[in-house]
């Protein structure tokens, strides 16, 4: 196999969008006299980016949508040519970028896969004798003689997924495309993937399933903006990546919290429950059960005893609305006592987002005494393992009588969301552990 590398030094690709023209001479005037021309505009996909792939080796490219991936990818196979900056590629390049590229609609399976062949420079014969070993692996045998443009996205990617590995790539280039694929055909290709990387073809994998990219990758670029934001071993960059999507997830979520609706009292209902943590079917002073299936954020009470203020913690006592599961937390309720009142109970209540309630505690299910609060302080709520599936949340506070007369409650107080990179699926996850115990000289042959 001949030497596979790929090199960017210093590459920028622009682009121009052109939007809807002067509709009228005036405008065109006008916008000439301002000096701007609105019916174009300039983008720069890419901007001095410079990396280098060594043969054998497999990079990931990683970012969010518009960041310049397809471009890089594009620019590699000549489909595009950069505005500045040089592009080498050595080797026979074989590229799964955009779903369909290279077929023709009105040809059959078949003719495809040996027009495909032609492009990139094999004979018939050639192609003949891999044809039967690419139908094989796309699974497309009683599909091959239908003309492509009856075949569903999926299958298109098998058969040019099927194509782009057995004509003997240097450089196997593969953009998102996989992800339309069936879960069995995913996991197939990603096989075939790590076979090629064995025998030391260069790989480009862009996806955003970053799993994938840890696992099948050895370096990894994260562009954004056009520009490589980090690059190194593949689980670093995306370590690095996800604390960019974690503290703009952390900025987005503390944008959302707004002030709860004050209800008046002639809008005080009875539910079937309102109190975190209880499921009390006493009067109790409080919203509809159908306002409680709405989830709107409400707030009432008498305030004898008001809450002041609620704040979520991470491990290191920062305030956040992103919490990372399995890990330290805590709920911090501040109170003021404005005037003499029964002892209080101060309660928690966490629903996910489609309304499920998850968990719910107060303080005298706990046994915790609030005889002595004193006129002001918090009311704190200690998490030594913050152990929700990974999801968005809601919470509830309130501080009330034992038998669930509201001093202040607040209904839906603000919203937050926990992220792991565990993919469990539930509600809570439990402290646990896998035993595997083999019966004793018991083995299996290899």
């Amino acid at each position: 196999m001949a030497t596979a590398t790929i090199g960017f030094d210093n590459v920028s690709k622009k682009f121009t969008l052109r939007h809807e023209r002067a509709r009228s001479f005036q405008e065109a005037a006008l916008a000439f006299l301002r000096g701007r021309d609105n019916s174009r505009e300039e983008l720069w996909a890419l901007k001095d980016v410079s990396f280098a792939v060594e043969r054998g080796e497999t990079l990931g490219i990683i970012g969010p949508n518009g960041s310049g991936k397809s471009t890089v990818l594009k620019l590699i196979t000549r489909i595009l040519e950069p505005t500045s900056g040089q592009v080498v590629v050595q080797g026979r390049v074989s590229a799964l970028i955009e779903l369909g590229a290279g077929f023709h609609p009105d040809l059959t399976g078949r003719e495809n896969v040996y027009l495909n062949g032609s492009l990139l420079g094999f004979s018939r014969n050639e192609m003949k004798a891999k044809f039967d070993q690419i139908v094989e692996f796309s699974e497309l045998e009683k599909f091959i003689d239908v003309p492509i443009k009856h075949y569903s996205s999926g299958m298109h990617m098998r058969l040019g997924f099927a194509v782009a590995i057995h004509v003997d790539p240097d450089i196997l280039l593969i953009d998102e495309i996989l992800a339309v694929g069936d879960q069995a055909f995913q996991n197939k290709c990603l096989g075939k993937i790590g076979e090629l990387k064995r025998q030391g073809v260069t790989i480009l994998f862009v996806s955003h399933d970053l799993d994938a990219v840890q696992g099948l990758c050895d370096r990894a670029l994260w562009l954004e903006g056009g520009r490589v934001q980090v690059e190194g071993l593949a689980r670093e960059v995306v370590d690095h990546y996800l604390m960019r999507v974690h503290e703009k997830e952390q900025a987005d979520l503390a944008a959302q919290q707004t002030a709860p609706i004050e209800m008046l009292p002639g809008e005080e209902l009875r539910p079937e429950h309102s109190v975190p943590g209880t499921q009390y079917q006493g009067p109790v002073e409080g919203p509809s059960k159908e306002t409680l299936t709405a989830r709107a954020k409400k707030r009432w009470g008498t305030r004898e005893i008001e809450i002041t203020s609620v704040r979520l913690l991470d491990g290191v006592g920062e305030e956040t609305f992103l919490f990372e599961s399995d890990q330290p937390a805590a709920i911090e309720v501040g109170y003021r006592i404005n005037r003499p009142a029964e002892t209080p109970v101060f309660g928690i209540g966490i629903y996910r987002d489609d309304g499920t309630y998850c968990y719910g505690t107060n303080t005298d299910i706990e046994g915790i005494s609030t005889d002595d609060l004193g006129g002001a302080g918090i009311v704190r709520v200690a998490f030594d393992r913050f152990a929700f599936i990974e999801g968005n949340y809601t919470l509830d506070v309130a501080v009330h009588t034992s038998y669930g007369y509201a001093y202040d409650y607040h209904l839906h107080y603000c919203t937050f969301a926990v992220r792991s990179r565990l993919k469990d699926a539930g509600v809570f996850r439990p402290a646990h552990r896998w035993e595997l115990n083999p019966a004793p000289g018991d083995t299996v042959s290899q």
